[in-house]
């Protein structure tokens, strides 16, 4: 190189200094007095933390503008840029027509329906490109955002730095809604290609199937959803975790809850780590509680920049997280923070090499839930004990979920007990009665989520999915923190109620001004138990359109074929006689319908006289229902007469149905045995059948000519075998639909044929809980719908309405 060259270059140097010497003076004037307000460009595609105010939501999403209010207020948040929602608008314009006619063909209560096209959306935005002056502007703020501050001019470093990319919605975080733990977060993103690959996935991830139905579910218009995206630079912690400045659980507004974990804190956020457990006097800052979590896990960034889980050596496990010092900065910050903002705040924190940092603040959005003090005794044994994480007691069936894919087990009115809770579970947990996990803190996401939808949640219990077994009813006590053997509640306990999503009012006859005009279906409800029988009268339903004996012989203890084998089908009969009783006697006038043994040689093994029981290939089509019932005819009389000793108390309202019929014979020999012990069907008692095969469908007319009273449609059966479907066959669980049009087509041609007879028709199976089915069986002139307790509300509003 010429001598001139490197003189002239040196100049050049010297006058490029001088300018970025200029431009760093006027940046750290911006960063001294931040920018006016009213000066910011609402339009552009990249906004700094500096430039957002909380009033900014609909442009940075809830947490971009929390960040930046906070930003500017001087607390230790770290320095971010956002991908602003007018970024994501221009992107979406490309695919929106696409996006919106998917997510308008979604069945929202078909959760495998539901899942299978929110991934088709999800795909389409991560396959579609980003326009590339979009690419090029997240890519310079990237670099700016990577920059060593210390430095200067010549001598400031660009070196890339790990970044955490959060999804921000712009209806998140709002003070009377939370969408927790609904959109993405990627950590420990390093370089422009990791940037750009995790924003789009966090754009791609307003269409989960969990995002999907929360707003389905709140009624929120997709019209109205756009995402921004915030660029932050990564606090790798080695503590971490989360802060309400109410009590979350009671509504005390003198009391903090702290929960923290060692490493980053998604294990705490994602449910997947016991956190230790605080409880705080506000006022006087004095720990009122404290629990020290199994802490066998951390979230941490490896040497290659992942983010990885490792095991916590044996010392950490149980050892505090947070010293004196740091809790006491934790309560005066979380303090702070919720006086500026002049509401109560979930704020998210780490340590790193001993400085703390806030790294999100939203509102508390379950404030204005119907909280009262459980100060009632539940009789019962406590089996487990756990932290309470939202309020409320409830009773139901366990289903253990072991990962996602049984998500398809729970059903209306189970308790869902798995290992972890996750966000990914929330469209099953509408479903669920209550949850119940070994892991995780009460400030987990889907521990709010459950708050929010009025779902009884305990969590760290540590061995739930050992300690309790597939289909056994218990009692969770989501106020105390405690799971209590069988059903355990009673009337005057305060009830948090779910279905299809809905959450319902804690007073069970919440719908009593709406009543039956003529012409509507009559709302029934299932009852299988005497203890629930007082709260399912409650409801105001119009009667019990089913009562399965199954579960009282469970409680018995012994199976039919015991009683049978020793000879003792008199305690049998007083056994369902007196438990039976119970739910008739809670009805009084109106009409329980019970259907007679239905167990399947698969089920209830574990009771005394099941030893024997046959080994079938295919139990679901095998020796159940009424062929077994007149193959063994003393266990079906004694049955009936259980109906005839609650029948000689008084209560002639209680009827009867015969499951699993495909013949006529069937019908007339049953008949034959209930006249044999002293009732005569139709004429002492109603006498109806269980329609749940194509074949019964088929011969309804024969059914009626036979004489009956009623008949019950019984869905899941129906379904399973229209369809040729294993109903418990997750990898068929898409195609699985009680609204396919073969199966509706059944229904209707079935309450046509019963209307000509003058036959009564109901239904009894899950879809009786499904508003969708409902409304088309309401159209169709059914006679009777009997949904589940927690759902006669809901169906109540659609059918009187």
């Amino acid at each position: 190189m010429e001598v001139q060259e490197l003189i002239n270059e040196s100049f050049e140097e010297e006058e490029m200094y001088d300018k970025k010497k200029a431009e760093e003076e006027k940046t750290k004037e911006e960063e001294v007095k931040p920018v006016s307000h009213e000066s910011v460009d609402k339009s552009k595609n990249i906004l700094w933390l500096r430039e957002i105010r909380k009033e900014d939501t609909n442009i940075v999403g809830g947490k971009g503008a929390n960040l930046g209010e906070m930003f500017s207020a001087d607390f230790p948040v770290p320095d971010a840029y956002v991908i602003t929602a007018q970024a994501f608008k221009e992107f979406f314009s490309k695919i929106r027509s696409q996006v919106l006619s998917i997510i308008s063909s979604i069945e929202f209560n078909n959760t495998p329906d539901l899942e299978a096209k929110a991934k088709k959306i999800r795909d389409l935005v991560v396959e579609t490109d980003m326009p590339e002056y979009l690419e090029e502007d997240i890519k310079n703020s990237y670099i700016e955002l990577s920059k060593d501050k210390s430095g200067s001019g010549l001598f400031r470093i660009s070196e890339p730095v790990f970044v955490a990319v959060r999804s921000s919605a712009t209806a998140e975080d709002m003070a009377d809604a939370s969408f927790a733990g609904q959109q993405e977060t990627f950590l420990n993103m390093k370089g422009v290609e990791q940037v750009l690959d995790a924003v789009k996935k966090c754009w791609a991830s307003l269409y989960t199937a969990r995002s999907l139905f929360y707003r389905y579910n709140n009624h929120i218009s997709e019209e109205d959803i756009l995402i921004a995206v915030v660029v932050q630079k990564m606090v790798n912690s080695e503590k971490a975790g989360v802060m309400f400045t109410i009590n979350p659980l009671t509504n005390n507004k003198n009391q903090l809850v702290i929960e923290a974990v060692f490493g980053l804190g998604e294990g705490i956020v994602l449910g997947m780590i016991e956190p230790d457990h605080f409880v705080v006097d506000k006022n006087t800052e004095q720990v009122l509680e404290k629990r020290i979590g199994m802490k066998k896990l951390a979230y941490t960034r490896d040497s290659s920049g992942k983010t990885v889980k490792k095991q916590l050596h044996d010392a950490f496990v149980e050892k505090e997280v947070l010293y004196p010092h740091e809790l006491k900065a934790l309560i005066r910050e979380a303090k702070k923070i919720e006086e500026h903002y002049d509401f109560p705040q979930d704020i998210e924190y780490a340590f790193e090499n001993g400085d703390l940092y806030i790294t999100q603040s939203r509102p508390i959005t379950t404030l204005n839930k119907n909280v009262s003090e459980n100060k009632e005794k539940i009789s019962g044994k406590v089996i487990l004990d756990g932290l309470a994480a939202s309020h409320g007691t409830a009773s139901g069936k366990v289903k253990i979920i072991h990962d996602l894919s049984e998500l398809y087990k729970i059903q209306s009115g189970d308790v869902l007990v798995t290992k972890m809770t996750n966000p990914d579970m929330v469209v099953s947990m509408q479903k669920a009665i209550a949850i119940v996990t070994d892991e995780g803190g009460a400030t987990c996401h889907a521990a709010i989520v459950s708050r929010e939808l009025g779902i009884p949640c305990i969590v760290g219990t540590k061995k739930a999915t050992s300690v309790l077994k597939e289909g056994q009813i218990i009692t969770v006590d989501g106020t105390n923190g405690k799971v209590y053997s069988g059903d355990s509640s009673s009337s005057n306990l305060p009830i948090n109620s779910n279905t299809s999503g809905q959450q319902m009012n804690n007073t069970p006859n919440a719908n009593l001004h709406l009543t039956h005009k003529p012409g509507q279906p009559l709302v029934k409800v299932n009852c299988d138990l005497p203890e629930v029988a007082q709260r399912a009268a409650a409801t105001g339903a119009d009667g019990v359109g089913l009562v399965r004996i199954e579960f009282i012989i469970a409680e018995g203890g012994i199976h039919p074929a015991g009683y049978l084998k020793e000879n003792k089908l008199e305690d049998y009969s007083r056994l369902l006689a007196e438990k039976i009783g119970k739910i008739a006697e809670a009805f009084k006038d109106k009409p329980v319908w019970i259907r007679t043994s239905d167990i399947r040689t698969d089920e209830y093994k574990t009771l005394k006289g099941a030893e024997s029981e046959p080994k079938e290939d295919n139990p679901m089509l095998g020796w159940h229902g009424i062929r077994r019932s007149l193959d063994q005819p003393e266990i079906l009389e004694a049955e009936f007469k259980a109906i005839k000793m609650i029948h000689d108390k008084g209560f002639k309202n209680v009827g009867v149905m015969l499951p699993f019929v495909i013949r006529t014979d069937e019908i007339k020999k049953a008949k034959q045995i209930c006249k044999k012990i002293g009732l005569e069907p139709r004429k002492d008692l109603e006498f109806g059948v269980m329609i749940e095969t194509p074949a019964a469908c088929m011969k309804i007319d024969e059914f009626c000519k036979e004489g009956i009273d009623f008949i019950s449609f019984g869905t899941n059966d129906l379904t399973q075998l229209t369809l040729g479907i294993d109903r418990n066959n997750g990898m068929l669980a898409s195609r699985f639909s009680e609204l396919h049009s073969g199966v509706l087509k059944l229904l209707e041609y079935v309450i046509n044929e019963c209307k000509k007879y003058n036959v009564k028709t109901s239904i009894c199976g899950q879809a009786a809980s499904n508003p969708r089915m409902v409304k088309f069986l309401k159209e169709k002139g059914i006679t009777s719908i009997s949904a589940n307790i927690d759902a006669v509300q809901e169906i109540m509003s659609i059918v009187y309405a």
